[in-house]
């Protein structure tokens, strides 16, 4: 990997950060920036010494603008094969199991909106600005809405999916895309304070807690709530577990072993 690659990874203390690399086509998404995402969340995992992902764009004018509409190529696939690769990403992401955070540092749109309903926690800058226009190039955003249903109000998803406008930071707040909104110039320092109240936690309460959190999401009460149970006791018995009740009881900080 060097400094033109299409996607860098970096570690960062605790974080593994997984940097779109397009600022001159608005880090727009093609086959090797889909490629570079999936490889950056497969090594974070591979690594233990990794808490958390943050998932960004390079420069200040654009987290991802969405698709490289480039003629002749934007939105052609290869119909032998079942799965879309920008689907396959969207999946890959729903089964993590180490924390992912959105650093929205510009624009977001389009398949931009998938890339940030697909992390857990998203801090953006106030002028930021956000939307789902594919209706105006005649296409619409299929696979982005499998994830927003289960972030954003509905009458809004349709609002911005039909019509196409864009929205602003505090819209996007206001409908649950975003945790936070900072000045741009707070953005990096709101990230770390984030990443660091990730990395003081129990590792194997994390792993195992976002396990639970995608089980249960297409669960009934009833389904969830026994399925939980046995989640609850089969944490009880973790190393980090114990030692978290013992540094409790001693009044000290714990040292998690990860398992």
């Amino acid at each position: 990997m060097t400094a033109s690659s299409p996607v860098l990874h970096d570690t960062r203390g605790p974080a593994f950060w997984i940097t779109i690399n397009r600022p001159d086509k608005r880090n727009a998404l093609n086959a090797e920036v889909i490629a570079g995402i999936v490889a950056g969340y497969r090594a974070a995992h591979d690594d233990p010494a990794v808490r958390a992902i943050v998932l960004t764009g390079a420069g200040d004018k654009a987290f991802c603008a969405g698709a490289d509409l480039q003629p002749g190529k934007a939105f052609t696939f290869d119909f032998a094969k079942p799965n879309v690769d920008y689907a396959d990403m969207l999946r890959l992401a729903q089964s993590a199991t180490k924390p992912t955070i959105a650093r929205v540092n510009g624009a977001c749109m389009a398949g931009g909106m998938g890339l940030l309903a697909m992390t857990d926690m998203a801090v953006a800058a106030d002028n930021v600005v956000f939307g789902l226009p594919e209706v105006k190039v005649g296409v619409f955003p299929m696979q982005v809405m499998s994830l927003l249903q289960t972030i954003a109000p509905r009458r809004l998803i349709n609002e911005w999916s039909l019509t196409g406008e864009p929205f602003d930071a505090a819209t996007a707040q206001a409908a649950g895309l975003l945790n936070h909104v900072v000045p741009a110039a707070e953005l990096d320092a709101k990230v770390d304070w984030l990443v660091g109240r990730i990395a003081d936690k129990s590792p194997t309460a994390i792993r195992r807690g976002k396990y639970a959190m995608r089980a249960i999401a297409a669960m009934s009460f009833d389904e969830a709530i026994a399925f939980t149970e046995s989640q609850i006791a089969l944490l009880g018995m973790t190393e980090d577990a114990r030692e978290g009740i013992a540094a409790f009881a001693e009044k000290r900080k714990p040292s998690w072993p990860g398992r």
